[in-house]
């Protein structure tokens, strides 16, 4: 996300949308009663009156309408923010929607930037870029290919398939276990030439068959290929990769992997000592004492009046600020701490007892 203008006095924010996770954070931006303008087209009122309206041309203006609905679409990536228009060369209060799409700009006008609101502006500043990478998690007739880029993580492939013989060399067995590998080498091929790295892994020894094969097929595959353990494959091994922290020097980019790590860390601090904090009244708890050092908060909880104090002192207190989906499994395993939690630079003991579950407020 690049902030191209920004007006304290109007309260006008003018950005640039630059990857699929901007269109995730303009979809938690805009709020409805916001000003928000785009270029679009509508079509012209100038026409003669006895001319249909599907047939009257349709001319590029820009327009603010005063968001109604806001909607996000992540498969087919945009996003569309319908009202009545406020500004605009006609048409004034009629309604219209406005369709976002990478590489798109808009303004965004409000009374008031939130903390919230300015902890997803700040996330899509420091995330800026489109680092693409291919993930394949591999095991003989269970396979699922998807594409990381920056918060999205978009399916490629699920190769589903009956493999007779694994443990035999020859007859039927050998051939489906060839026919498997060409079909994921192909799928690799095709995705090859947008991405940064491709990262394999799997429970078996699929992964280093897939890796040798595709760098005997494809020069270009060099230098990008990386492969790692995982116990699972499948869906399942995708989440475990992310949990892992194994691929990081390759996800580090990545704000999907990122914030399966950081639950993780948060899960794994919680029963392994005292340097983690979960539910609002513990974080308050230790941001008094300057003890937090990443606050990680699901997406459902920015618009809770009590957690816009909260994130004001964490800024305030050089913490880092991190937003999780709440689609993803980091969502939903955050969700039952309590969709808030924070990781702490020195031990913490909160003053009320937690008792044998997580401590959810």
């Amino acid at each position: 996300m690049r902030v191209l203008h920004q007006d304290p006095r109007t309260g006008l924010l003018r950005l640039r949308i630059e990857t699929p996770s901007d269109l995730w954070r303009v979809a938690r931006l805009v709020q409805p009663g916001d000003r928000v303008g785009a270029s679009t087209t509508r079509r012209d009122p100038e026409a003669p009156a006895d001319t249909p309206a599907a047939q009257r041309e349709r001319r590029r203006v820009w327009l603010v309408v005063r968001a109604e609905q806001v909607e996000f679409h992540g498969f087919s990536r945009h996003v569309r923010v319908t009202g009545p228009i406020a500004e605009g060369p006609f048409d004034l209060g009629r309604h219209h929607t406005l369709e976002l799409d990478e590489g798109d700009e808009l303004t965004v006008q409000k009374d008031e930037f939130t903390p919230s609101d300015r902890a997803l502006v700040e996330e899509g500043i420091h995330h800026r870029g489109d680092q693409r990478i291919l993930v394949a998690a591999v095991d003989w007739g269970d396979s699922a290919i998807v594409r990381v880029r920056d918060r999205a993580i978009e399916p490629v492939a699920e190769v589903n398939r009956t493999v007779s013989g694994k443990r035999y060399r020859e007859g039927t067995g050998a051939k489906d276990r060839a026919q498997y590998v060409e079909e994921l080498v192909g799928i690799l091929r095709r995705e090859l030439p947008g991405a940064q790295a491709v990262v394999i892994v799997g429970p078996g020894f699929l992964k280093e068959e897939l890796s040798r094969t595709l760098l005997e097929r494809d020069p270009a595959a060099r230098g990008k290929v990386r492969v790692y353990p995982t116990a699972e494959s499948g869906a399942v091994g995708l989440q475990e990769l992310f949990r892992s922290g194994r691929a990081t020097e390759v996800l580090s980019e990545s704000v999907a992997a990122q914030e399966a790590d950081l639950v993780e860390r948060l899960v794994t601090a919680l029963g392994g000592g005292r340097r983690a904090a979960v539910g609002v009244a513990e974080v308050e708890e230790a941001l008094g004492l300057g003890a937090v050092e990443t606050l990680v908060v699901h997406e459902e909880l920015l618009r809770d009046p009590r957690v816009g104090p909260i994130l004001e002192e964490a800024r305030r207190g050089r913490g880092r600020v991190f937003v999780v989906r709440g689609e993803g499994e980091a969502g939903r395993r955050l969700a039952a701490l309590g969709k808030i939690g924070a990781l702490l630079r020195f031990d913490f003991a909160p003053s009320r007892p937690r008792g044998p579950g997580p401590a959810v407020r």
